[in-house]
């Protein structure tokens, strides 16, 4: 039994916040959830580029200078972006805190799969590289990047995976972080060439080599600061 001096009130401490006052705790769900769609978001463009090309190859596109490579030897190529399209956005839920917490098992599963895509999309990436003819405008700077990069993205998820195996999860967080942020530099590298373009036209030579590494740098950069200034929460 209680009397009025023991009922809750709902603006004391004992009964909980105000009535219309923020709800923490939805109020931090949703925030957990604003990173996993920010990069789907950014991995967009690039998906869709991707799907784009898989219906050229799958479809009997007619083929050009530009897609003629892509044609005499396809299977790196679909592997790149199959391997890379599921690593982007499989690979952004990994980033919601909650969804961690809430459901590890899943967290686990999804990194047995994003491993394999994003090593076969870093590899691919390289002998691509290495080995199709170079479309017009691609020069060795850009190609020197390419491999500085899909080289770094491999090495990456390589000491995450190593990491977790040590059950050093800070460790693993970090190096992941950053490999995934490589893995998604082609969404940045868009956004940065979009401008350019409607500026001064479609870039070529140094200037696209320097803006691809831009993507990259950037990303790596935003990873960084999430690494360094929430090396807890991540």
């Amino acid at each position: 039994m209680t009397d009025e001096n023991t009922v809750e009130n709902p603006t004391s401490p004992r009964g909980g916040p105000p009535a219309g006052a923020p709800d923490k705790a939805g109020t931090s769900a949703t925030a957990s959830w604003l990173a996993p769609a920010a990069l789907i978001m950014l991995s967009a463009v690039p998906v869709i580029a991707g799907a784009a090309r898989l219906t050229q190859l799958g479809g009997g596109a007619a083929i050009t200078p530009e897609n003629a490579r892509f044609f005499a030897v396809p299977l790196p190529v679909v592997l790149h972006i199959i391997g890379a399209s599921l690593y982007s956005v499989l690979g952004a839920f990994q980033f919601a805190r909650g969804l961690r917490r809430r459901h590890p098992r899943l967290h686990r599963a999804a990194g047995r799969l994003l491993v394999p895509c994003g090593i076969a999309a870093g590899l691919t990436g390289l002998w691509m590289t290495l080995f199709y003819p170079r479309p017009e405008g691609d020069g060795d700077l850009l190609a020197g990047f390419r491999l500085l990069f899909g080289t770094a993205m491999v090495v990456f998820i390589g000491l995450g995976l190593a990491a977790i195996r040590r059950r050093d999860v800070a460790r693993h967080r970090a190096w992941m972080t950053r490999g995934y942020a490589i893995g998604v530099g082609a969404g940045t590298q868009a956004l940065i060439h979009l401008p350019w373009v409607l500026i001064f036209g479609m870039p070529s030579g140094t200037s696209r080599a320097l803006l691809v590494a831009a993507g990259w740098l950037i990303n790596l950069a935003v990873a960084e600061w999430v690494v360094r200034s929430r090396p807890a929460s991540f």
